[in-house]
């Protein structure tokens, strides 16, 4: 199907002004990677994820066309309209194919303890022998400094943290870091890209954590306490945060939503780096990554999750929910 027949689906049919963004990179493309492919190609901008093998790369094909067809079901958007946006989004495992994008997003998601530093670094440096010269490069890593990745690179003022606060679609900002040698002209294509695809720039200093994660691996843990404590269930903690901060998600349902192993992780970083208990991973979350249930991924969390839709468990908290 040509471009021109695409186009007459009428999803974003006004050419884009000089001077906007065309193409945006992804490098990994997990659950948080998906939502800004699919967020950047609703408003018209080119995306191409990289990730390692190509049956991953047809997986995450697949999961996008999943995600569109949720959004159909619901009304959401046509079947012309989901045409057309995966027309704006293709998948490599070659770095060369990067080479004309105007933004790069880091976004892997390693399983292995820690900040992934090595591999995020790597990454950096393998981006920029392949993009041109004007290209910022950008991390969505939660709990590591963006300068300790910008030195790597032999222009460290192309870099910025880039962190995305799920879920995407709804959360409509984004926290932005500059670190001491980024430029104002990156700042600006950051700031440029985050205007095309609706995000208000919330400008962060440096620090691990910036300010989403460490407010939400806190209420996170305090949830974990209220729990253990028998204080209530799992719905009933999730109920009342949801109604007294209008928040679209519990503390619970975040944690599924996020993966507890990643949650985990984040918990383990920032309190290598504060030393503050309020950042010590909750035993329960322990329990529960050791024991395969970390959320919506595998099916099985706080809740019970059949794809986006999720069931109480009613067992106690000593069996880890189940009966």
């Amino acid at each position: 199907m040509t471009k021109v027949t695409l186009e007459r689906f009428g999803l974003n049919k006004k050419m884009q002004s000089k001077g906007m963004l065309q193409k945006a990179g992804l490098i990994g493309c997990g659950t948080i990677g998906r939502e800004i492919a699919l967020l950047a190609s609703k408003k018209g901008i080119e995306v191409v994820f990289l990730d390692l093998t190509e049956e991953l790369v047809a997986s995450i094909m697949e999961k996008l066309g999943q995600a569109l067809d949720e959004l159909i079901d619901k009304w959401g958007m046509t079947p012309g309209e989901k045409k057309l946006v995966l027309s704006r989004i293709s998948g490599t495992t070659h770095y060369s194919d990067l080479r004309d994008c105007d933004i790069i997003i880091e976004t892997i998601n390693s399983k292995k303890p820690g900040t992934s530093l090595n591999e995020r670094r790597e990454v950096f440096k393998k981006v920029e022998k392949v993009i041109g010269p004007k290209t910022v490069i950008t991390s969505n890593t939660a709990t590591l400094p963006i300068s300790e990745l910008a030195l790597v690179l032999e222009h460290p003022e192309r870099a910025l943290g880039m962190h995305f606060v799920s879920p995407i679609s709804k959360v409509n900002i984004v926290e932005v870091v500059r670190h001491f040698h980024t430029s104002d002209e990156a700042y600006g294509t950051v700031k440029k890209f985050a205007g095309m695809i609706g995000k208000k720039v919330i400008d962060v200093s440096e620090s691990p954590g910036n300010i989403s994660t460490r407010m939400i691996v806190s209420s996170i843990n305090e949830a974990c306490r209220l729990l253990m404590e028998g204080v209530a269930t799992v719905s009933s903690i999730d109920e009342v945060i949801m109604e007294a901060t209008g928040n679209s998600f519990g503390p619970f349902e975040m944690a599924d939503r996020y993966g507890l192993d990643k949650i985990m992780k984040w918990m383990e970083n920032l309190f290598a780096e504060f030393g503050e208990l309020k950042y010590k991973p909750s035993p329960i979350i322990k329990r529960m990554v050791r024991a395969g249930m970390v959320g919506i991924r595998t099916g099985e969390g706080f809740y019970i999750w059949d794809g986006s839709r999720k069931k109480i468990k009613k067992g106690t908290i000593d069996n880890l929910g189940r009966l």
